[in-house]
């Protein structure tokens, strides 16, 4: 079922070939309605990315990261807050063409949640039960069977394995309450909306499976074309982007004002004050794509068959943070650089 994505690369692959050239007057940036995308929600709300970079900017939200690579690889973002795994994906798929990795944007802000009623207290507690992410290969996929595989948990058709469920974020929620799921790997702010709304419970904070607690939970990536033909452009992207970064770590509260205001247009409503309080608790807002746990994460998706070929790919060339060194270095700021895998 999970080669399903090499098709899909594949269809994507000949759309962006004859994708459309860059019209000027319009930046297009793809980014998720979730908390562990901080830096559009609050850039979207106060127009700082569209005053510095100088042009319109056409923001799409998307619920899936698959849908917003597919956009991105058809011309039709330009930029990308994403998921690891959905961006190593297509990296992989188009051989290194067609975007690169040009900042970080989270880390953290993703949780396995149990439903309260089941009795779930180790991990084997979890065999036969219905374990659900928000989509197929997906980041949160791969964390998920990454962590059951560690814990000699399968995945496949017997009755004591883990059925795992690609299900989107908002429909995880409603089979949760409906006691249709027993537990889901979700990002913010939906693991505290189980936790808070759905009568679960917090059963593993992915920051403790990572060294230092850190790993990437989205990433900023460009198209590669695009990055090559406006570097200037999404330089002063990338810079109203740690500009951001820096105020959010500084000003959490404001942070929180701001991106509940823009939830509030995505989604409807806003995010009660005690939901999001709780929710930016597990999240850290960084423009460090924390380069070793992407590249470990990489290896774990290969692991899983998400990846093709005999030997693991080799990703690391995904990064260019030639622009986000610059303009750290032009404000005297410890410059951000790729390291090895880590183990976890």
């Amino acid at each position: 079922m999970r080669w399903w994505l090499a098709g899909f690369y594949g269809v994507i692959l000949s759309l962006a070939a004859g994708s459309s050239a860059y019209a000027d007057s319009v930046l297009r940036v793809g980014h998720f309605p979730n908390l562990t995308h901080p830096q559009p929600l609050v850039g979207r709300e106060t127009g700082e990315f569209e005053k510095d970079a100088g042009v319109k900017i056409e923001w799409m939200a998307f619920n899936a990261g698959a849908s917003a690579m597919e956009a991105l690889l058809a011309g039709e973002l330009d930029l990308a807050y994403v998921g690891p795994s959905p961006a190593v994906n297509a990296y992989v798929r188009s051989k290194g063409r067609v975007l690169r990795v040009i900042a970080g944007a989270a880390s953290g802000g993703v949780a396995l949640v149990v439903r309260k009623d089941m009795g779930i207290r180790n991990p084997a507690d979890l065999r036969g039960k219905r374990v659900a992410v928000p989509g197929l290969g997906n980041t949160q996929d791969v964390a998920l069977r990454s962590w059951l595989k560690a814990n000699g948990l399968d995945t496949g058709d017997s009755a004591d394995s883990v059925q795992v469920m690609p299900v989107k974020n908002p429909e995880i929620f409603t089979l949760f309450q409906r006691k249709e799921l027993d537990a889901a790997w979700v990002p913010e702010p939906w693991a505290t909306r189980l936790i808070q709304e759905a009568g679960g419970a917090l059963f593993v904070d992915e920051r403790n499976l990572w060294p230092a607690s850190k790993f990437p939970a989205t990433l900023l990536v460009a198209r590669t074309d695009f990055l090559a033909k406006n570097r200037a452009l999404v330089k002063r992207f990338v810079a109203t982007h740690v500009d951001i970064t820096e105020a959010i770590i500084k000003n959490p509260d404001e942070a929180k004002r701001i991106i509940n205001a823009e939830l509030a247009k995505l989604m409807g409503k806003p995010l009660p004050a005690a939901l999001l309080d709780e929710a930016f608790t597990r999240i850290a807002a960084t423009y460090d794509p924390i380069s070793g746990a992407l590249l470990k994460s990489a290896r774990q998706a290969w692991e899983l068959r998400y990846l093709p070929g005999a030997q693991p790919p080799d990703v690391q060339p995904i990064f260019d943070l030639s622009l986000l060194n610059e303009v750290l270095r032009e404000r005297g700021k410890p410059l951000v650089t790729v390291t090895a895998t880590v183990k976890r």
